[in-house]
Order: structure tokens, then sequence, then C-alpha cells
């Protein structure tokens, strides 16, 4: 397979640019969103599966492909394997002690040591605050880094169906505190875990040193659709394509456990 993927364009440019602090940031959030097939020492029990461990010089790693021909061509036979999002693969994998090869025998192959691993869990662990306390007034956004909008303009673009739109706004709550506040208004049942990782994945991998953000789910007739509509910034979430796209993805806390 001699197709460039998403991924491998990512490592190009990060490749290109060693010192480039975003260019970084983008590869490991599309290792985060990619589907990635883990080599297994044998086929998955229930939720539990057993990764081929390699011990290299520099720590032992497991192997993941982005393409199950990637892993074929590697193992040269039919080998056990399980296709998990890269963020499953990293919750997985924290605090094991473990590296993680992706597309050896490729190009745009890339050892990544554990810190690595337990580095990009953590960022992907971090959840915005949900909150419920309703906010006494309400401002336009101000001091929002460009690179936030954008991120969470690009990671709301590929939530179609999870909610209408969300407003981001100024907040001062009862009592002082100020802030920022992410309403997503009209939020598919169950969808609100998955939007709030999202939002969490989004300043992540902006880059940029945010204040708080917080995460407030919404009806369309709430009192504050209104003034959020009169003082907010509007991000659009897509129309699904198909009914079965507004199905809500499995439980982000629950990955699969190793044995």
């Amino acid at each position: 397979m001699n197709d460039e993927t998403v991924l491998d364009a990512a490592h190009r440019a990060m490749a290109a640019a060693p010192e480039d602090g975003a260019a970084r940031l983008a590869f490991y959030a599309r290792l985060a969103e990619a589907e990635l097939f883990l080599l297994l020492e044998a086929e998955p029990a229930g939720d539990e599966i057993a990764p081929q461990v390699f011990a290299l010089e520099d720590g032992p790693v497991v192997l993941v492909f982005d393409a199950e021909e990637r892993l074929s061509a590697f193992t040269g036979a039919p080998a056990p394997y399980a296709a998990l999002p890269g963020r499953d693969l990293a919750a997985m994998l924290a605090g094991q002690g473990l590296g993680l090869g992706v597309n050896l025998g490729q190009d745009a192959a890339i050892l990544l040591p554990s810190g690595a691993v337990d580095w990009l869990a953590g960022l992907l662990a971090a959840r915005p605050e949900a909150v419920e306390a309703r906010p006494e007034e309400l401002r336009p956004p101000s001091d929002v880094p460009e690179q936030v909008l954008r991120a969470l303009d690009a990671r709301l673009a590929r939530a179609g169906g999870l909610a209408r739109h969300a407003w981001l706004a100024g907040v001062i709550y009862p009592g002082g505190r100020a802030g920022h506040m992410l309403a997503f208004v009209d939020a598919a049942p169950g969808a609100e875990a998955v939007l709030s990782r999202a939002v969490g994945e989004a300043l992540g991998f902006s880059g940029a040193e945010t204040g708080a953000l917080d995460v407030a789910f919404i009806g369309p007739d709430d009192p504050l659709a209104g003034p959020l509509g009169r003082v907010g910034l509007r991000f659009d979430l897509p129309e699904p394509e198909r009914p079965e796209a507004l199905v809500v993805d499995r439980d982000p806390d629950a990955p699969p456990r190793l044995r």
C-alpha cells in the first residue's frame, strides 16, 4: 500500500519542521483520531486484548498500523489484531511503560516512547468543566486565541448530528467568576460526553494557553438561548448525511483492557 494516508501527511509535515510545535500537535491529533490496527498475540477475548510486545533497546513497544494492508505487509502472514481509535489505544497503554511503533515498514514509520504515549493519554483525558450554574451576565467572547477558534471549528465540524449548534460567549457567574462558556444547543441524547471530549481535544491540540472554558448543554427554548444568540460566536455542527450518523460512539472512558 503506497497511497499516502492522513497520518502519513501529518508525519511528513512534522518531520519537515521538527521545531514547529503546531505541526507536532497536528500529528498527535491525527493519531488520536485515526482507526489503528494493533498487532496482537492472540484473538481478543471479550474486551481484553493481548498486544504483541517487542523488546527494543529503548524499551518495549507495541505496533499499530493505520491500514490492515500495512499490518499484513509487516507480518507477511495473517495475524490477529484489534481495530480501535488512537485515543482509546492511548488510554489503554497509559502508565504501562509501553512505547508505540506506528506504521513500521512504511516511509512514515515512527517510534514513540512510553513518555509520549502517557503525555497523549493525559491530553486526551482532559475535559472542560460541564457547568450547571447559570451565568448572571453574558458577553461577546474576548481574548480567545485564534488557534483555539480554528481548532473548535474544525473539531465540531466533525461532530455532525450530535447537536444543533453551539455558542461561545464570555460569562460572569454569581460570585464574580469570569470565563468563557461553550453552550451546545439541543444535543442528541447521550452525546454530552462525546462533545465534552471533542472540546477538550480541540483545546489540547490547539497549542494555546487558554483560560477557563466551561461546557453547557441547553435546549432550544432555554432562557439562555436568546441572549447567547445576541452576543455569542456560533459554531454550526453539520447535519448528518444519514440517520445512522447520529449514533454516539461508545463510552470514551472505557477503552479495551490489556491482558
